[in-house]
């Protein structure tokens, strides 16, 4: 696949503290989201952009085509490539709600989807999403869809599209990840100010610091197999590099029981010294997989009675003996697109399982996870607004559910849609995790580390997201990765394992030095995370340690000589 310029395009810049006064001058991103349906649509983003003529409500007319509802939209003139951001808010004259979704013309090329809602009668829904240009387009047309089988009348209000440059839109990335001195909490930095003094709390000027971040807060890794079992080389490789893991397949209920009765957990037991003796941070992945094709094949035959006794075992099996172990578990996992254990056990089936591994372990956070929530849109199961309905049902009937998990599973992304998703996600002030991020192998090693850093790059720079788990368990050829591998079967970087490390260099403050002020003090902005600090002073030193966590104000950290 030929390389786009959007996609090499790569951004090396210092930002300042006054980045949105001085330093910038082009659009800021706007993350304004909506999940509620409201009386009266608000005021369009960016006051329409390119869409500020049209400003007022829109009713569209009907045709009707290949089955589905839609309407001519926007017609739009001379667009440059680049990043688009593009929302609206819909309402329709139908009694039952309806997934709208909003698809793109330009020069020819069809993009089917760049963002959907549900929309209902009588109240205003948002829709936000986005697109990537590729090469300009003299005539494009934004247009909506029903994806039903019943006609139905689409109103809009305050639509707007705003274009972002290729180096605008990371920019605003960067300025994301290394904001600092805002009246919220900093989510990736924070500045910390060192006050040097002596024991008589003189303040000493000219003391030289060493800083030096040890470890990250914000938590990055990937998925593990059993081949990381007495193999010193991916050992040393994933120790020097990630914070966090996830086991692959080894938790899943296929493989800990492939046998009624026969229930094993040598091998993750195994990895999970591994995991220990490393301090690393473990998702538990999952309980149960809602899809028959990896339920176990004993299962598929029982009867109800016997199906609800064999998954109260498992819950009892595998929660007593991991309590404490994981921080968080996928209970029932891609549940949009299958139901396996509803249909057998009834819909209050998902709400049972939540409620079993809460009241097993009790300090683990549950998570939803599920595909093409971040990777597309044009998925009809796994739209944001299904996900968003799903995960506020079961709230709804009690369970403790705290945890967000978009998998990942990405070919070409869409990285203004993807962060559109984001933040209507980001509404419901729950962590979210980026859970088995890759890039399809069909795309070749160079795309795949393009895109991959496209991704990366837009999950790590909102600020809803708390951590990024790649899908990349080694296993050597002939089998090879799930998808997307890091190295080659020596340990070797391929090219997204190059993309990988870049970035963690990028995201991580290093090694700092500093002379202290007329007043003691020196001060710097640096990653979340643990660091080491080395003070000098003439003949005098100290040494101390330092955690900087999420936090709205200036960090202050007092040592003494």
């Amino acid at each position: 696949m030929a390389m786009t310029s959007h996609s090499l395009f790569m951004l090396t810049v210092g930002f300042c503290l006054c980045y949105a006064a001085n330093a910038y001058d082009g659009p800021v991103y706007d993350s304004y989201a909506s999940i509620e349906c409201k009386a009266y649509p608000e005021v369009a983003l960016y006051n329409g952009g390119m869409l500020r003529d049209h400003a007022r409500n829109f009713q569209l007319a009907r045709e009707r085509d290949s089955g589905d509802t839609y309407s001519p939209g926007f017609l739009l003139h001379d667009l440059f490539p680049g990043f688009y951001t593009f929302s609206t808010w819909v309402m329709i004259t139908d009694a039952d709600p309806s997934l709208i979704r909003a698809s793109l013309t330009a020069e020819g090329t069809k993009y089917d989807c760049i963002g959907t809602v549900v929309a209902r009668q009588g109240c205003w829904s948002f829709l936000k999403g986005g697109f990537v240009l590729e090469s300009p387009s003299n005539l494009s047309l934004i247009y909506f869809q029903n994806g039903g089988a019943r006609d139905l009348q689409i109103s809009l209000a305050s639509p707007s599209l705003q274009g972002f440059t290729e180096e605008q839109w990371r920019l605003n990335q960067h300025y994301h990840i290394n904001r600092v001195g805002f009246a919220t909490p900093h989510e990736r930095k924070r500045v910390v100010t060192i006050h040097t003094s002596d024991l008589n709390g003189g303040r000493l000027q000219g003391a030289v610091i060493n800083i030096q971040q040890m470890s990250r807060e914000f938590p990055f890794g990937s998925a593990i197999a059993s081949t990381i079992i007495d193999n010193q080389p991916y050992q040393d490789w994933f120790r020097e590099r990630f914070n966090a893991a996830v086991f692959e397949n080894e938790l899943k209920w296929y493989a800990t029981e492939p046998e009624q009765g026969n229930i094993s957990y040598r091998v993750a037991d195994q990895m999970l010294e591994f995991i220990r003796a490393n301090q690393i941070e473990a998702r538990g992945h999952n309980i149960f997989w809602e899809d028959p094709k990896y339920t176990p094949s004993w299962v598929l035959n029982l009867t109800a009675t016997e199906l609800q006794e064999a998954v109260a075992s498992r819950v009892q099996s595998l929660m007593s003996r991991y309590r404490g172990e994981f921080v968080h578990w996928d209970v029932s996992n891609e549940m949009l697109h299958f139901d396996f254990y509803e249909q057998r056990l009834g819909s209050s089936a998902t709400m049972s399982f939540f409620e079993a591994a809460h009241d097993a372990d009790p300090l683990a956070t549950l998570f939803m996870n599920e595909f093409n929530v971040v990777e597309t849109c044009a998925d009809p199961d796994s739209t944001v607004d299904s996900y968003i309905s799903r995960l506020l049902e079961l709230k709804r009937g009690g369970i403790s559910m705290d945890g967000i998990g978009l998998e990942g599973h990405f070919s070409v992304p869409n990285p203004p849609l993807m962060r559109a998703i984001l933040d209507k996600l980001g509404t419901l002030e729950l962590p979210i995790w980026l859970t088995e991020v890759d890039v399809s192998n069909q795309l070749g090693n160079r795309a795949q580390a393009v895109y991959l850093e496209e991704v990366l790059r837009e999950g790590f720079s909102h600020p809803a997201v708390k951590g990024i788990m790649l899908w990349s368990a080694f296993h050597p050829q002939p089998r090879g990765c799930y998808q997307m591998c890091l190295t080659d079967d020596d340990f070797q970087n391929l090219p997204a394992g190059d993309v990988v490390d870049r970035l963690l260099i990028e995201w991580q403050t290093g090694t700092l030095q500093g002379v202290s002020d007329k007043l003691g003090l020196f001060a710097f902005s640096g990653f979340l995370g643990e660091y080491r600090l080395l003070v000098r002073y003439g003949n005098r030193s100290a040494e101390a340690t330092l955690s900087l966590s999420q936090g709205e104000e200036t960090k202050h950290f007092n040592i003494q000589l």
